[in-house]
């Protein structure tokens, strides 16, 4: 745990030490753009984590559950980074989940590559019968 600052730590900066994002800049947007939340709800970039807090991150596809186990606003290497937070059982079945999810194609449609002449006349008459 690193001091720095009079003891006040910064939200942006923990999650920025603790490597959910490769800078400041973008932790601070994450939180602006509401993708990070303290016991349900939306924060700020000045507020104060404090040990025992939970927080749910959500970054690209993943969505995490946090417990914040320590403060620090240095970042140092990933297994110190690792040691800041505990990710909750809960959070990893369901990114894990996911995960399989994605992998298995489930969440978009497969294609054999470009649509032929006459699937894409049946794409346009499917669309048009549906205005």
């Amino acid at each position: 745990m690193s001091e720095k600052d009079d003891g006040k730590f910064r939200l942006d900066k923990w999650l920025w030490a603790a490597r959910f994002f490769k800078t400041r800049a973008l932790a601070k947007a994450a939180i602006e753009g509401g993708k990070v939340h303290c016991r349900g709800e939306r924060c700020k970039p000045g507020k104060e984590p404090r040990v025992g807090e939970e927080l749910v991150i959500r970054a690209g596809f993943d969505e995490r559950t946090v417990v914040v186990r320590a403060l620090s606003a240095v970042r140092k290497g990933a297994p110190e980074a690792q040691l800041l937070y505990e990710e909750t059982a809960d959070s990893l079945i369901r990114r894990e989940q996911a995960a399989a999810q994605r992998k298995a194609g489930a969440l978009g449609v497969e294609t054999d590559g470009r649509p032929s002449k006459k699937q894409r006349r049946d794409l346009q008459r499917f669309r048009a019968d549906q205005q």
